[in-house]
């Protein structure tokens, strides 16, 4: 008889809800440190910060305040990963899911493949930080000790 623990269940419907959420997690919070980036420096919000890959960039601050809004989403969808996904096996699936439907976006948005180095080297960066730190955190829940004697003790 085999064993069934933590067995795996092919379950499409709870793949594809897990991908739309961490999209969904993915561009609220980048969207979110955007508007923080942008109150700070009192710049206009549009998408192009979002999808264009020409703002994100060295050369001015605007391009070097996205980045670093890019850099702190990737933290805060690594702590979505942890939350909602929980197994430290899928954090690296998922976060290339996620910014490859990004890639998608952006190719979309700008109706030609991502060319600019630094959109590029954001985008490796983010996701390495979001793999390796949900990653990190779900492998934390998954090693937490199991209470085994949880019932209540006699004094003999």
């Amino acid at each position: 008889m085999a064993s069934h623990f933590r067995s795996y269940i092919w379950d499409p419907v709870l793949i594809v809800g897990q991908i739309v959420l961490m999209q969904c997690i993915y561009y609220s919070f980048l969207g979110l440190w955007l508007a923080g980036v942008d109150s700070l420096v009192h710049s206009s919000r549009s998408l192009d910060q979002i999808f264009s890959y020409e703002v994100l960039g060295f050369a001015s601050i605007q391009g070097r305040l996205s980045m670093m809004a890019f850099i702190l989403n990737s933290l805060t969808s690594a702590l979505g990963l942890w939350f909602f996904i929980r197994r430290g096996k899928q954090c690296l699936d998922f976060t290339v899911t996620v910014h490859f439907f990004h890639m998608i976006g952006c190719w979309i948005y700008n109706a030609h493949f991502p060319a600019a180095l630094s959109w590029w080297l954001v985008n490796i960066a983010c996701m390495a930080l979001m793999a390796v730190i949900g990653e990190y955190l779900c492998m934390r829940t998954e090693l937490r000790a199991i209470p085994v004697n949880s019932g209540p003790k006699s004094n003999l």
